[in-house]
């Protein structure tokens, strides 16, 4: 059990603390990846809409504190004690009230270091040795080291981290998976409605690359004016609000929330993008039919911070109850439903626009006027279908990739603390 188990503190255990340069450097179009406290997401870094900078910078913002394999990256400020480890193949730079533990490997395992700061030690140590700040909370360079954390013994680090890490390593392989299936599945979106290829093709009297006689054949092979330009066709031009019926989540006060478990959970942008938590708010009163979503429905989330919130989500998280500024959309068929879905992707940067030139206090929206007047190119009913023939078995695997991962984090999360504190014992 734990209490065999000695505490011992980092320092003790070996592991070092390697503070970063704190200046800033400058944004460049291409380069390594400049790891900031957003990029820090459920202990992996998240490099999607990170920030490069150039290789000279590169260099001399390394120099300090070069991230290397299992190293765990730590904010000390905004959110601290929240941290990701470092996978490899990644060299990254490391930016403001960031820094670096690095496990010798003599007392504490490497890969194990990862998991020891996601327990409850870990966040009982961050809450011991928190500090308030001016403007934010924050953890002091010097207190870090002297976090003191109860340490099985090598083997038993060994097994932890061979049992985490292969669940990890599960739900990472479908997150890649699931990006290289949105990426064809956007390709595919973009060629027909957007750049309208295979119309071009039959314009230009050429048989459209990689489609069957059939399919090519509900393609018009000419275009016509519309308030949108050359459309082909056949097609319209109707505004995005008229694609589904968008019904807009509840309010909720202070007084509607009870204990956590009883009646349904209210679902709010931070449990789209990371499911329910010890942190979400539960209600039991009826907010309407039409308020509660459940696993496999669409949202959209149209208020926020432009660049982070307004997204459109598939709902995998059983049923819960909407909060206000998130559409649940609603389409008449699967097919109309998974035609938004990535309608929504190729326009989320012209609603983030429209977003941000009303931002307040960091905060945008997308109004419904603005859904009213942004108008969108809508295909025949055959293109649909077809589209939808191609494009379903994509959607559909994508979305199971996302149940498993959901089932396998809760299995991770369960496991975690009872791993650490020896309520669990592995087989060495």
């Amino acid at each position: 059990m734990a209490g065999e188990w000695h505490r011992k503190s980092l320092r003790e255990a070996g592991v070092t603390l390697i503070d970063c340069d704190h200046r800033t450097p400058p944004a460049a179009v291409s380069g390594y990846p400049y790891v900031a406290i957003p990029q820090l997401k459920e202990g992996r870094l998240s490099l999607g809409d990170v920030r490069l900078i150039s290789s000279e910078h590169f260099i001399e913002w390394t120099r300090k504190a070069k991230p290397q394999h299992h190293d765990v990256v730590l904010s000390r400020r905004c959110n601290p004690g929240e941290t990701a480890y470092v996978p490899a193949g990644i060299e990254c730079a490391l930016g403001q009230n960031l820094v670096l533990l690095r496990a010798d490997g003599r007392k504490l395992f490497p890969p194990f270091l990862r998991w020891l700061v996601r327990g409850t030690d870990w966040w009982e140590q961050v809450g011991t040795f928190i500090h308030d700040g001016a403007v934010f909370e924050s953890l002091r360079c010097a207190d870090i080291p002297n976090f003191k954390m109860p340490l099985p013994p090598l083997p038993e680090q060994k097994a932890i981290a061979g049992v985490l890490g292969a669940l990890d390593d599960k739900i990472e392989l479908n997150r890649r998976m699931n990006a290289t299936l949105e990426a064809m599945a956007r390709a595919l979106f973009q060629s027909w409605f957007v750049d309208f290829d295979p119309v071009r093709a039959k314009l230009d009297g050429r048989t459209p690359v990689g489609m069957d006689p059939a399919t090519a054949a509900f393609f018009p092979a000419s275009f016509h004016d519309s308030p949108l330009g050359h459309i082909p066709t056949g097609w319209g031009a109707i505004p995005l609000y008229d694609t589904a019926q968008w019904v807009n989540g509840a309010a909720f006060k202070n007084e509607d929330f009870c204990s956590s478990g009883e009646g349904l959970p209210v679902i709010k942008i931070g449990e789209l993008k990371g499911g329910i938590s010890d942190q979400t708010k539960w209600c039991q009163r009826d907010a309407g039919a039409d308020k509660i979503i459940d696993t496999g429905d669409l949202v959209y989330s149209w208020s926020g911070s432009p660049d982070t919130s307004l997204e459109a989500f598939l709902w995998s998280g059983g049923r819960g109850l909407l909060n206000q500024h998130i559409f649940k959309v609603i389409s008449p068929t699967a097919a109309e439903k998974r035609f938004v879905y990535y309608l929504l992707q190729y326009l989320r940067p012209v609603l983030v626009e429209k977003a941000r030139n009303k931002q307040t206090n960091g905060l945008g929206h997308v109004t419904i006027a603005d859904m009213k007047r942004l108008l969108v190119c809508m295909p025949s009913k055959d293109v649909l279908a077809a589209f939808d023939l191609n494009i379903a078995p994509i959607f559909d695997k994508a979305f199971t990739n996302t149940l498993e991962s959901r089932t396998l984090a809760t299995l991770r999360d369960t496991l975690l603390p009872k791993l650490l504190s020896g309520e669990l014992k592995t087989s060495n």
